[in-house]
């Protein structure tokens, strides 16, 4: 057992994000995102289903069409294939996201 912790290391890069994986087991994929306030701003289709929360910072994310701002502590679910995007994110934004992709 190795006992890590999630704000470690988590400086934000100077320009867009950092994307780490914290543990992938079966179907299952978490990762840390370090985001810069410098972001492009990409629309993502996924095919597996997303849990994302924010930790720290604050951001503006669209879903489907539809624009949401999020603060320290919010989260949303993203079923597969939903298209979202980041709009706007603060330096040194922290997320939690956790992928289910199918068996």
């Amino acid at each position: 057992m190795s006992i890590q912790n999630l704000y470690a290391n988590a400086a934000p890069p100077v320009t867009g994000e950092c994307f780490e994986t914290l543990l992938r087991h079966k179907n299952l994929v978490i990762e840390r995102i370090c985001s810069s306030a410098a972001i492009a701003a990409n629309q993502y289709l996924q095919p597996q289903d997303e849990w994302v929360a924010l930790l720290q910072g604050s951001a503006e994310l669209e879903v489907d069409g539809t624009s949401h701002l999020l603060k320290p502590g919010d989260y949303v679910f993203l079923p597969a294939n939903t298209p979202h995007s980041v709009k706007k994110v603060s330096a040194g934004a922290l997320w939690l996201a956790v992928h289910l992709h199918a068996p």
